[in-house]
């Protein structure tokens, strides 16, 4: 088996007790049927809630206990390139195999599905839930055939300001959900002043729920500054969440495009 960094793994039949240290990834493993495997999964993994009280927290995605990880025997840890660090793969290579995921379109998250499938026996699942996206996205994306773009900045922290540029997920699923990026032309998630020439051009002004909590109040900060604009907080996990919870995303872009 590899994984979407190509490398190998040398696994002793089926993991039975897998550890998650990402939070999309946990999800889809539950929405595999996956989730009595789970033995150690991180303080994001959310959802579904119960799982924080059920399952050993081992950590964040940047710092984990690796002692608490070796403890629970683990058959396999569940990485990703940009959630988690190099020194954590590191750390915990002697520990159990590694499989680590990258994400940067589409392609890659059925990939995805379709390796767990393979993985961890459930390749009719992983394929029904893939199917069941892509019908969900085709009907989406005929509405928007004879639409324009409404163009949008997407801001995803403060202090200092961050928007989304190119060379993310984000950035494609915004593209997804029939918006076009005005900060497309730059690289990852840049920092800037709110006085940006580009946020002229924006007919919206996304504030994401992640990873920095926007709220109320930062709506009415922007709203003054720019009061010809639409103001929206976004549900940032679907926008930035691969696996299952691409299930829902279309019905939640169908939502913010027509009220947008």
């Amino acid at each position: 088996m590899k994984d979407q960094l190509h490398r190998t793994l040398k696994l002793q039949g089926t993991p039975k007790r897998i550890v998650s240290l990402v939070p999309s990834q946990t999800e889809l493993l539950v929405d595999l049927g996956l989730e009595a495997s789970i033995v150690g999964i991180t303080k994001f993994c959310v959802h579904p809630k119960h799982l924080l009280k059920a399952k050993t927290v081992v950590g964040g995605t940047k710092q984990v206990h690796v002692d608490r990880i070796k403890a629970l025997q683990p058959d396999i840890i569940l990485c990703n390139k940009e959630e988690n660090t190099r020194q954590i793969i590191t750390d915990l290579t002697s520990v159990a195999p590694i499989h680590v995921s990258d994400i940067c379109n589409l392609h890659d998250c059925f990939e995805l599905i379709s390796m767990y499938g393979e993985l961890f026996k459930v390749e009719p699942k992983a394929s029904e839930l893939i199917a069941s996206i892509k019908k969900e996205r085709d009907a989406f994306l005929l509405q928007l055939k004879t639409k324009a773009k409404p163009e949008v900045a997407y801001f995803i922290w403060k202090n200092p300001w961050m928007v989304v540029a190119s060379d993310t997920f984000i950035n494609m699923m915004l593209s997804e959900a029939g918006f076009t990026n005005v900060f497309k032309d730059e690289k990852r998630y840049p920092e800037i002043d709110v006085s940006h020439s580009k946020l002229k051009d924006a007919d919206f002004i996304f504030l994401s729920s992640e990873p920095f909590p926007f709220k109320a109040k930062h709506v009415e900060e922007f709203q003054s500054q720019f009061p010809d604009k639409t103001i929206k907080i976004v549900d940032g996990e679907y926008f930035s969440w691969y696996g299952s919870r691409l299930l829902g995303a279309y019905k939640y872009f169908k939502t913010l495009y027509e009220s947008a």
